[in-house]
């Protein structure tokens, strides 16, 4: 049972002037620290905005099949809406079962009736992710404030920015590498697998079609692999596939952010083989060991790479702007 987290309900007025003081007091360009004393302090109380979605571990903008936040950068583009001239990142394949949105709209609608102009949607993304972090698996960590939003979302740049399900742990690193991102924090993000749901098109390619000959993947517990198998049929291979079963990435704790993924992979029970395949690569496997037996240094760690993944390709200063709407450009 998590310990309620210390209160500090959403004080519009005192959020707003210390936000309107940290963003037009400074011409610093870069990011400034939170506009509050510690993590908890004068945040946007987002379990008021959407208390259940946020107590039952569900991250605001998570993937089905991976972590939520800063895929291509921390602008908030994936929250913009296609146009007749272009396709938006929400719009990809990898996107297409991103939820959450509700979430953000509501606490940006809240803060826009108080404070117009000053918070960014970005922030708002970056806060809630925070929050929701704490709630299931009691994690805290400080999040830098004074982001602010892109105008452009092309679901042409996701590819090469988030790893497929199919990918391997080398594929994995080289995208997480291009970003910063040591190969320790890479394992420790993907931990954020221990709550989600994934679609059966992501991983029943390793039920029934994995390689010629070899239809299903070896790597897999047997057992678990029936137990998939009852989920998804055949037909769920397709990656255009409709079928809207999913099944949970960890099916121990499936609502709590903890180390219990790591254990299911030493035991074979990965569901995506990106994930499983930090298990059985060399390059990776000793970190999945290590965090599988650590679950408070691994809670730890996940909190640092939060924080370091919420400064990735910021825009700050003068750059971007700050969106009236989350979901179109004000101009």
């Amino acid at each position: 049972m998590i310990q309620a987290k210390q209160q500090h309900y959403f004080l519009p007025e005192l959020y707003c002037k210390r936000a309107k003081e940290r963003y037009h007091g400074s011409h610093v360009p870069c990011l400034l620290d939170s506009f509050h004393g510690h993590a908890s302090s004068y945040s946007i109380d987002f379990v008021a905005l959407s208390p259940g979605r946020l107590l039952q571990g569900d991250m605001p903008l998570r993937r089905g099949n991976r972590a939520p936040n800063c895929s291509i950068g921390c602008d908030a583009s994936v929250l913009l809406d296609s146009t007749q001239w272009s396709q938006a990142e929400k719009e990809s394949l990898a996107n297409k079962r991103l939820r959450g949105y509700e979430v953000i709209y509501a606490a940006k609608g809240a803060l826009e009736a108080r404070c117009p102009g000053t918070v960014s949607c970005a922030d708002v993304i970056a806060f809630a992710a925070r929050d929701a972090t704490y709630f299931a698996g009691g994690i805290d960590y400080a999040v830098p404030a004074g982001r602010r939003d892109g105008t452009v979302s092309l679901a042409s740049d996701i590819r090469g920015n988030i790893p497929p399900p199919n990918a391997t742990a080398a594929d994995s690193w080289s995208i997480f590498a291009n970003k910063g991102l040591s190969l320790d924090e890479m394992v420790t993000l993907i931990g954020a697998h221990s709550i989600g749901r994934s679609s059966c098109p992501s991983f029943a390619w390793r039920l029934y079609n994995f390689a010629p000959g070899l239809p299903q993947d070896p790597s897999l517990d047997p057992g678990f692999a029936a137990y998939l198998k009852s989920r998804c049929p055949p037909s769920t291979v397709d990656v255009n596939s409709t079928d809207p079963t999913t099944v949970w990435l960890d099916g121990v704790t499936p609502k709590k952010l903890d180390n219990q993924y790591y254990k299911n992979l030493l035991e074979h029970k990965g569901v995506l083989f990106s994930d499983q395949t930090l298990q059985t690569s060399p390059m990776t496997a000793g970190l999945v060991s290590f965090d599988a037996d650590q679950g408070e240094a691994w809670a730890e760690k996940f909190g640092m790479a939060m924080m370091k993944m919420s400064s990735i390709d910021v825009l700050t200063g003068s750059q971007g702007e700050i969106r009236k709407i989350c979901w179109v450009p004000n101009h």
